[in-house]
This record gives structure tokens, sequence and C-alpha cells, in this order.
């Protein structure tokens, strides 16, 4: 057979032009991957970050539809976001796993990103339903230090955009910066939270809880939800001091502390406020909730038995005051002032101290007229 050497030189030229595009749209490609890669390097906001890895440049990255789901089992994460004063419910493609099992189970094989067509059992809470239906998908797994935080779940409307057998080099590097990124930026929000951190009990300290009193009472009027502020005084604690001396004393502060967290919500907020006293905000609760809690606490602390030195055993006990304000009640007004809020449990927990202690005291719902009189 003949061999025509210019059918084979116009072959061969068809051929490196098309690599050459290739070569080209992958040199773009990785432009904007490498600006994308220091736009995120750069930011030092966690939700700056989130809202950059969800909502991506469509120039850069021809995502139909992006989802995080990140281990968050001490509400870390999310409290950080909704101290940045973010509505994390207007922001669906942000999830959070309640347990590891629930990341495992996604890469029951390898930490490596996995590609293929959308299945509804398995991917169906990795895409929430008001988002779209994707056709394939691409599960990015986010490990640091050999551990699995997080996954970043890309969608494509089209079912041949993900498929088994796709290079997975420019995802496995995607994977990798943001898994740093995102690490980085959890451990900014932790130091910021040192300095709002009793160091002898581990809870939030004043500062802190001051800081939080005053967003919250704001988010309780803007959204017409009531809060509850409680005051906890362990009673006679100068006697533990004088009687076990003052390290027994701050074992009990300790396990006061924990004892009472362990009795509220993640949402909630526990500070200890000086001393021996303690005060916590009950968000979305209201007079009766609040008393239920309170109560629950106080029993708590009642029925433990604490151990002093060479093993003696002894309790102590909580007077507690409660104050609520419900922006959705008549006789609310139209708002309050953090201290007020506080002033009011606080006087509760006065006439907890002066009716006997170990109780706890109600101010009830208080109201602008009851607060200007103060």
């Amino acid at each position: 057979m003949t061999r025509d050497p210019l059918a084979e030189n116009r072959v061969l030229r068809h051929r490196l032009e098309e690599l050459m595009t290739q070569a080209r749209h992958n040199e773009r490609k990785m432009r904007r991957f490498q600006a994308q890669e220091l736009k995120l390097i750069g930011l030092n906001s966690l939700f700056e970050l989130i809202e950059t890895i969800l909502y991506p440049d469509r120039s850069a990255f021809d995502w139909d539809l992006v989802t995080l789901w990140l281990l968050d089992t001490e509400y870390e994460i999310r409290r950080a976001l909704e101290e940045e004063g973010v509505d994390l419910k207007a922001h669906p493609s942000l999830m959070f796993a309640r347990d590891r099992d629930d990341l495992d189970s996604l890469y029951p094989i390898s930490l490596f990103p996995t590609l293929g067509a959308y299945k509804g059992k398995i991917h169906e809470t990795l895409f929430p339903k008001s988002l779209g239906t994707p056709g394939s998908v691409a599960l990015l797994p986010l490990v640091r230090h050999g551990k699995l935080f997080g996954s970043l779940n890309v969608g494509s409307f089209y079912s041949e955009r993900f498929v088994r057998g796709f290079r997975t080099d420019f995802l496995e590097h995607l994977a990798a910066v943001v898994s740093i990124c995102l690490e980085n930026a959890v451990n900014l929000e932790r130091i910021k939270r040192l300095g709002l951190t009793d160091t002898l009990t581990a809870i939030n300290n004043r500062r802190y809880f001051d800081q939080r009193l005053t967003e919250e009472v704001g988010h309780s009027m803007r959204n017409a939800q009531p809060l509850s502020c409680l005051l906890l005084d362990i009673d006679h604690f100068k006697n533990v001091n004088d009687s076990y001396g003052h390290q027994t004393g701050d074992e009990v502060l300790r396990e006061v502390a924990a004892l009472s967290r362990a009795q509220l919500r993640s949402s909630d907020v526990l500070s200890r406020y000086g001393g021996e006293e303690f005060a916590a905000l009950l968000v979305h609760t209201n007079t009766e909730k609040a008393l239920e809690v309170a109560e629950r606490v106080r029993e708590t602390i009642e029925g433990y038995r604490f151990c002093g030195p060479g093993g003696a055993g002894f309790r102590v006990t909580l007077s507690i005051g409660t104050a609520t304000f419900d922006p959705g009640s008549d006789r609310a007004g139209l708002g309050i002032r953090g201290e007020h809020l506080l002033g009011y449990a606080d006087k509760a927990l006065y006439e907890a101290k002066a009716g006997g202690r170990n109780c706890v005291i109600c101010a009830g719902n208080i109201s602008v007229a009851a607060e200007e009189c103060m």
C-alpha cells in the first residue's frame, strides 16, 4: 500500500493542534485555580473562607452544585459562624456531621476523591433538594494529619461530567488546599477564643458572656424569640475552701462548671462570671423551660458527691436566679438592654440566697416598663 506523506502530515498536524489546544486549556484552568488558591490562602475570616469555597467563581470552576459537610461535634464551627452574625439557615449547602462515623461511611475504602453517578441513597444528604439534583458527583475528602474532618461535594447536572477513571490530580490538590485553609481558619478562631475562656474551668469567661449577652438580646428582638438568663452561685463556697483547701475548691469549681454545662444545649452559653458565680444564656427559651433547666442543674449539683483530701466526700448546693425576655409577649414592649436582663436574674439570685439557698427563684418575663423602673 502506497504511503501518502501529505495525508500523514495533515493527520499529525491535526493531532498536534488538538494537543496544543488542550495544553492551552489546561494552562488557563491552572491559572484560574492558582488564583483561587491564593484567594483562599489569603482569607482570615472563617465565613469568608467557607463562602468562597461554597460559591466559587463559575469562570474558574464550571460546577453546578457545591456543598460542604464538616465534622463539628462540639458545635465549635457553628458557634464561631453565629458569632460572626451568619444565618446558617441561609446557607443550606453548608452542613455539619453529628459524628465521625457519618463521614467515614462516605470514604470506606480510601481517602481519595470519589467520582461517579449520583445515587440518591448515598448522596441525598450531601445535596439538599432545594439546590437541585445532580447527574454526577465528585466527593473530595478533607483530611488533616491522617484524620477525616469533612467532605467537599461537587455536583454537575451533566451525568458524564464526573465519571470513574477521570483523573483526580486536580481535585486531590484542591482538597488538600481547602483542608489546610479550613484548619488554619478554625485554629485562628480558637486563638481568638483563648482570651475569652476561663483558664480554671475551661468555660467562657465574663468578657465573653458580656459580648454574647448584647448579641443574643439583639438576636432575640430581631427574631421575636425568647431569651433566658440564669445566674448560679455556689452556696457557702468559702466553707469549702476553709474546710478542704483551695485546691479542692478549684476542683469544685471545675466540676460544677462541667456538670452544669452537661445540662445545657450546645447552643447555650455558660460562663464563669466571677468567683463562685456562673452565668448562662439559654437561647429560644421561655420562662417555664428556663425554670426546668435551672431546676435540673440545681438537682444535679445537689446530688453529686465531691471528693476532698483523703477521699472525704462532701456535697455543695447552688442558688439560682432566672429572668426571661420574650419579645413575642405583649408585656415585652419594644426591647431591653442586656444589663437589665442580667440585673433581674441577679435580683432573683439574691432572693434565692436570702430565702434559704439551694433553690431557684424566677423573676419571670421582664418588660420595658419594668426595666425603666430599675
